[in-house]
């Protein structure tokens, strides 16, 4: 289970230090082996550990070629997903076309969301995060089931 939040630089050649704490685990479940795709919700990155991102794949080839949605979902995940494994100094190298892709540039932020790790641009997160904390209170409508039936 990955949580919580880091702020992180991105280097020159596009390598990310994945936060210490984080380390030992993704070495113990997928001895470094990441998968690193495009969000395809959100102009962000997702990171997997390889042994979750195999269970996102079986559930990736179960979808119908002839539903729109899921064929898309299957190119854009699958299509730029990307093996990428901790080096010596626990960083990952985001490929050039994502780090565009999310709009990445010196400072990023990454976020654990359980089975996976969200990778955004900083600035880009810092101003979403800004806008959904401001729509708070606001009338806006029902909250969805899922969220009726969360009890925090």
């Amino acid at each position: 289970m990955f949580r919580g939040f880091s702020s992180l630089s991105i280097d020159t050649k596009g390598r990310l230090a994945v936060p210490s704490r984080y380390r030992h685990r993704l070495m113990s479940i997928s001895e470094g082996n990441l998968i690193l795709t495009l969000n395809p919700l959100d102009r962000s990155l997702w990171l997997y550990p390889l042994s979750e991102w195999e269970l996102i794949e079986s559930k990736l080839a179960s979808l119908s070629e002839f539903d729109k949605q899921g064929r898309r979902a299957k190119q854009m995940m699958r299509g730029y997903a990307t093996d990428c494994q901790l080096d010596g100094q626990g960083r990952i190298l985001i490929p050039h076309e994502l780090r565009d892709y999310a709009g990445l540039g010196k400072q990023a932020v990454i976020l654990g969301q359980g089975n996976k790790f969200e990778i955004w641009d900083e600035q880009a997160w810092n101003k979403l995060r800004d806008e959904w904390l401001h729509e708070v209170g606001k009338d806006s409508g029902e909250p969805s089931d899922a969220l009726k039936s969360l009890s925090l």
